[in-house]
C-alpha cells in the first residue's frame, strides 16, 4: 500500500480528468432532498455535504434489472444468446463510503458460493471504487459495531480522506488502484506524518457482533421475532436500499418465438417471495420473514461464506417508512435473556 499526499487541485483534475476520458464516472450528486449515485457530465457538483447516499453502490454490479440471455425458438430448435461479457463499460465510482466499498466482499461471496456468475463476475471486474473516509457520521451508522469504521479500506481500490485545507490523503491499495493514479494523477508528495484517524467520524460501537451470533444460534423459535416484526410492512425498502442484499427474482419475458430471462431484485421480506406452487409458505408470516432476514445476515452468511451481510451503513433504518431501527433490534437480541 503507498500513502500519498496531493493537493485540492490535483484532487480536482484527478475527477475532471477522468470524467473527460472514456471511463464512466458514478459519484453522489444532489437531488432535491436525495444524495444519490449520478453519471458525471462536465459541469456537474459532486455532493460533499451528505453523510450517506440513498441507494448504496451494489447496483453497478447487480443492477435492478438485467437480462441473462434471450431465446428464439424455430420449430423444435431453440437458438441461445448470452450476454457479451465484455461489453460492460469500464466504471469508476467515486466517493464511495467505506461502508459501500465494503458491501461488495459480501456480493462476491454471494455470486460466487454453489458457482460463479459469469455477469456479476463481468461487470464488478470493471468497476474501479474510490472510496472517501467518513468525517462525518449520524445516528444511524454502525459501521464499527460490524467490524467496519470510518476509514476502512476494505473493498476500496483507492481511499481518499479530505483534510482541513482541502488537500487530500491518498491509500492506495490494489493494482486497479494503482493504475489508476497512474492515469490521472499527476502532482503528488509521499504522505509523510499524516495521521487519517485523527480526521475520521468517530461512530459508538452499539453491539459486540460475536456476542450477538452466540444468542443467534439458540433463538430460532425466540418469541423477539414477533415482538420485532409487528411494525414490519413487508415493503421491501429496506433490502433494495442495502449493500449487501441479494435476493432476486428470474422473470420470462416472452413474446411469441422469442424472449428473455430477466433477473430482478427481490427481498425475503415479501409475502411470496417463499410461496410454493402448491400454496404452501414456510414462512407465512412477516415474523418468520424478519426472523430470516437477520439470521441470514449475521448468522447463515458468516457460516457459508465468512462475510457478515451487514455493513452497518444503516440504510435500511432510514428508509423504513414505519421506523424499524436495526441497530435497536440487533440491541435488543443480543441482551435477549
Amino acid at each position: 500500500m503507498t500513502n500519498l499526499h496531493i493537493s485540492q487541485h490535483a484532487l480536482e483534475q484527478w475527477l475532471y480528468q477522468m470524467v473527460n476520458s472514456k471511463i464512466e464516472v458514478f459519484a453522489p450528486v444532489h437531488d432535491g432532498e436525495k444524495t444519490d449515485f449520478r453519471l458525471l457530465a462536465f459541469g456537474d457538483k459532486v455532493a460533499d455535504d451528505y453523510v450517506q447516499t440513498t441507494q448504496s453502490a451494489k447496483r453497478f454490479a447487480f443492477p435492478k434489472a438485467e437480462k441473462l440471455f434471450s431465446y428464439r425458438k424455430e420449430g423444435k430448435d431453440v437458438t441461445l444468446q448470452e450476454r457479451n461479457l465484455n461489453d460492460f463499460p469500464e466504471i469508476v465510482l467515486w466517493k464511495v463510503r467505506p461502508c459501500d466499498a465494503a458491501g461488495f466482499a459480501p456480493l462476491t461471496g454471494i455470486f460466487n458460493w454453489d458457482y460463479k456468475d459469469n455477469i456479476y463476475n463481468a461487470r464488478r471486474d470493471k468497476i474501479t471504487l474510490v472510496s472517501f473516509s467518513c468525517t462525518r457520521c449520524d445516528e444511524y451508522c454502525f459501521c464499527t459495531s460490524v467490524h467496519g469504521g470510518p476509514g476502512n479500506t476494505e473493498g476500496s481500490d483507492i481511499q481518499v480522506t479530505e483534510l482541513p485545507d482541502r488537500s487530500a490523503l491518498v491509500e492506495i491499495l490494489t493494482p486497479k488502484g494503482k493504475s489508476l493514479i497512474e492515469r490521472f494523477v499527476q502532482e503528488t508528495t509521499p504522505a509523510d506524518g499524516i495521521d487519517k484517524e485523527t480526521y475520521l467520524a468517530s461512530v459508538p460501537v452499539r453491539f459486540k457482533l460475536e456476542q450477538l451470533r452466540e444468542k443467534l444460534e439458540g433463538a430460532f423459535d425466540s418469541p423477539i421475532w414477533k415482538q420485532q416484526s409487528e411494525r414490519c410492512l413487508g415493503c421491501g425498502a429496506c433490502a433494495f436500499v442495502c449493500p449487501t442484499c441479494a435476493c432476486f427474482d428470474i422473470q420470462e419475458d416472452a413474446r411469441g418465438s422469442s424472449g428473455s430471462r430477466i433477473r430482478c431484485w427481490d427481498s425475503c421480506g415479501f409475502s411470496l417471495f417463499t410461496q410454493h406452487t402448491s400454496g404452501h409458505n414456510p414462512r407465512p408470516t412477516q415474523s418468520t420473514r424478519w426472523r430470516q432476514r437477520i439470521l441470514h445476515k449475521f448468522s447463515y452468511m458468516p457460516d457459508r461464506i465468512d462475510e457478515t451481510g451487514c455493513t452497518g451503513c444503516g440504510r435500511c433504518s432510514r428508509a423504513c417508512p414505519v421506523d424499524m431501527n436495526i441497530v435497536e433490534h440487533l440491541m435488543s437480541i443480543e441482551n435477549h435473556g
